[in-house]
């Protein structure tokens, strides 16, 4: 599969007046007609919906930037709603409306949540103090500039991830998105741009969090051995077989089975994966029981499965199934405003804890106009070797930066 550096994937920010799109959640309809019919004055789109699971799925189809709860919802508590947009929708401002008892929504509730308050109550009659309070909430969230919005939206990476570039963007919410459910997600991008770190961040981000991250590498494991590996062998299966094995899949069981390198899974054991997928069923080597295994499956590859899949090697339907959630990661070279974050990030993880060296300014233009062919993991063994190369020194410099592809400049200096 091929990367072009040369095709961005930014896109432009529409300056805000107030607030493009408002949705309410609210189970009182007078809340909800008194609060509408104030913002469609203020908001270029303004939807609606009962309660908090409506609401979630509005979000999901995206392009929302303010979220109006009602404190009172028939399904969700409004306060833990609030924080599961937060982490899901960091783009999304909520406002959370107190209820008609006066407690103090803006303490613990609020605090927990992270949400505006509304200074009146919804449903004791005083729906023009409400809406006043709403759309003082609008304007000032429109008041933002594009750059602080943007600033707002690249708060949160993933678990285990650096970086806030607007590239990257996407990939983080389509991830927030699909990791609550089971569906099977196939990750591509180039070597070493961390695809194992994004099937991580979906399995800690999802329900099954408790349970265990298996990984399986299918180039690393012999065909003849990789059947036994994934799916477990009985007893006597065949010679060497002294005792039972469950199996990576049935170890996976509550929790993700991440299948890396999926492109080199051999075609004749693709049927079988295929039938567990399906069905969730799996049959040792040697035995005739079937077992039931409630295992999620994600899969990553740096290959191109559609020429595979053209060329004979890799079953059509194995690769739908595989890729019902495709999340694609850019390679390095498109994320120049992740490179230093990055770097950084890789000194301190080196020092353990103790301050890490600077890098000087001839360093970082190295660091920021190298293309990377080798993506983070290159980045990441180059600031292991100027770790070492620095010996007792503070300030790494452009000597000290060796990459994998040999850089004139800075061998030049080391030999000297």
């Amino acid at each position: 599969m091929l990367f072009d550096c040369n095709v961005g994937m930014t896109k432009a920010v529409t300056p805000l007046h107030y607030s493009d799109q408002v949705l309410v959640a609210s189970p009182n309809v007078v809340v909800r007609e008194r609060l509408l019919e104030s913002l469609r004055t203020r908001a270029r789109r303004v939807g609606q919906a009962h309660g908090g699971a409506e609401a979630l799925q509005h979000l999901e189809k995206g392009g929302w930037q303010m979220l109006v709860l009602d404190s009172r919802l028939p399904d969700i508590d409004a306060a833990e709603l609030s924080q599961t947009v937060r982490q899901q929708y960091p783009e999304v401002q909520v406002v959370l409306l107190d209820d008609e008892t006066g407690l103090p929504d803006r303490g613990e509730r609020q605090a927990a949540s992270g949400a505006v308050t509304s200074n009146a109550p919804p449903n004791d009659g005083t729906h023009d103090q409400v809406t006043s309070g709403v759309s003082s909430a609008v304007r000032n969230q429109g008041a933002n500039t594009p750059d602080e919005l943007a600033r707002v939206s690249r708060a949160a990476t993933l678990p285990g991830m650096v970086g806030h570039s607007a590239v990257m963007q996407p990939m983080y919410r389509m991830v927030r998105l699909v990791a609550p459910r089971d569906t099977t997600v196939l990750i591509t991008g180039p070597t070493g741009s961390g695809k194992e770190l994004v099937a991580r961040a979906l399995h800690e981000l999802s329900p099954r969090s408790a349970g265990a991250f298996t990984v399986v590498n299918c180039a690393a494991i012999p065909e003849t051995l990789l059947e036994a590996e994934l799916f477990g062998y009985s007893r006597g299966a065949f010679t060497g077989a002294m005792q039972s094995y469950a199996g990576r899949i049935q170890a996976a069981h509550m929790g993700t089975l991440f299948l890396d390198e999926i492109g080199e899974m051999p075609l004749n054991l693709q049927p079988k994966l295929l039938r567990f997928l399906e069905q969730k069923e799996l049959q040792r080597l040697g035995s005739s029981q079937v077992v039931r295994v409630n295992t999620r499956v994600v899969s990553a590859t740096n290959a191109d499965l559609v020429s595979l899949v053209r060329e004979g090697k890799f079953r059509e339907d194995l690769f739908y199934r595989l890729s019902a959630f495709p999340l694609v990661i850019p390679p390095l070279c498109e994320r120049s405003e992740d490179i230093v974050e990055l770097a950084r990030h890789f000194l301190q993880k080196n020092m353990l804890g103790t301050a890490a060296p600077v890098l000087s300014e001839e360093a970082l233009a190295l660091l920021r106009n190298h293309p990377w062919r080798g993506n983070v993991r290159e980045l990441q063994n180059v600031m292991e070797r100027a770790m070492i190369l620095i010996g007792d020194e503070l300030i790494i410099r452009a000597s000290h930066l060796l990459f994998s592809e040999p850089n004139v400049t800075a061998v030049g200096h080391l030999r000297g």
